[in-house]
């Protein structure tokens, strides 16, 4: 989850919600109760029965702990701490807001500090890291030239912040599963996190996705500690 209008707001607005667009809460508040309602707060100053109608005061079913594995997907420092102080998991992702750095690393390490910092489970907090890579084990070499020509036309992107948001992109990681690995444990970021979350390229043929999904299950998963379950 996230806060914020959805992109291209002006454009879907009226579709979604022809009478009461400009009522719309995209706030931290709307999560808020999102989350107290599915840790069973009420919602309701009714509870009965009438006839062979049950009525609760509380959305239903319940999922014990449904709101402790919601995730919050976060760019800024003050997402970051809001996520702790709610309790939610923290998703950091290749994209985020340059604020006292312009260093991305450091960047999103001030984010995971702040989001644990303010979390009641502390360093046991659970991060994931959302990053774009192609492992090329499996791969022909049309396919390389093609992945390489793809991380090239979004390198220039990842020098300094861009637009009025001031967005700073990370490098995608092209190449063998070992050398992406080597470069994941070397980033200061990927070795305070949990889990992470490899997001495919857009516009690839469908082989190529297979291709690397393929490395990614066999040679790269492996290559960082991770193994099927039986």
């Amino acid at each position: 989850m996230s806060v914020g209008p959805p992109i291209h707001w002006d454009y879907v607005k009226e579709a979604l919600y022809p009478q009461t667009y400009d009522q719309q809460d995209f706030s931290y508040e709307r999560v808020r109760r999102l989350l107290d309602m599915l840790r069973g707060e009420p919602v309701s100053t009714f509870t009965g029965t009438e006839g062979f109608e049950v009525y609760s005061d509380r959305v239903q079913p319940q999922a014990q702990g449904l709101a402790s594995r919601m995730w919050y997907g976060g760019g800024s420092v003050r997402s970051a701490q809001w996520a702790g102080e709610n309790g939610m998991n923290f998703l950091t992702s290749n994209v985020t807001k340059a604020e006292d750095s312009e260093d991305f690393v450091q960047t999103q390490l001030s984010h995971i500090s702040a989001f644990r910092a303010h979390h009641p489970d502390r360093n046991s907090a659970r991060v994931s890291q959302g990053l774009v890579v192609i492992p090329t084990d499996s791969a022909s070499a049309v396919q390389r030239e093609k992945y390489s020509s793809y991380a090239q036309s979004r390198t220039a992107r990842t020098s300094t912040p861009q637009g009025p948001a001031r967005l700073m992109f990370a490098l995608d990681l092209v190449g063998t599963s070992d050398e992406i690995a080597e470069q994941l444990y070397a980033n200061a970021a990927f070795q305070q996190i949990n889990e992470v979350a490899f997001a495919l390229p857009f516009n690839f043929e469908h082989e190529d996705y297979v291709q690397i999904l393929t490395d990614i299950a066999t040679k790269l998963g492996p290559a960082l500690g991770w193994h099927p379950t039986s």
